[in-house]
């Protein structure tokens, strides 16, 4: 005779537990593996290296105009740096 009812149903609950559990844990690997892969191009575009051009800097100057005509403590200053880099370089450097 064959096994008792009782003990195919048991046999077949139990398969069947298996078979749900094996789902769910595919199911939690491919949720896994996506949010991994969101994550890698997330931080890939966050960590991009910038390209010239393609960034953006915010904010400007308040007043431009202050840049086109210089004031005399910054003529005295950049005479200061090109005399002190021409000697650096072994350079004679002579004011007008």
């Amino acid at each position: 005779m064959g096994r008792p009812i009782l003990a195919r149903i048991m046999a077949y609950t139990v398969s069947a537990a298996y078979g749900i559990l094996f789902l769910v844990a595919g199911v939690l690997l491919y949720v896994v593996w996506r949010v991994m892969k969101r994550n890698q191009e997330s931080f890939m575009q966050d960590n991009a290296p910038a390209i010239a051009g393609s960034d953006e800097l915010g904010g400007q100057a308040k007043d431009k105009t202050q840049f086109e005509v210089p004031d005399e403590d910054a003529l005295e200053e950049m005479a200061d740096v090109l005399s002190s880099a021409a000697e650096a370089q072994g350079i004679e450097y002579e004011e007008d």
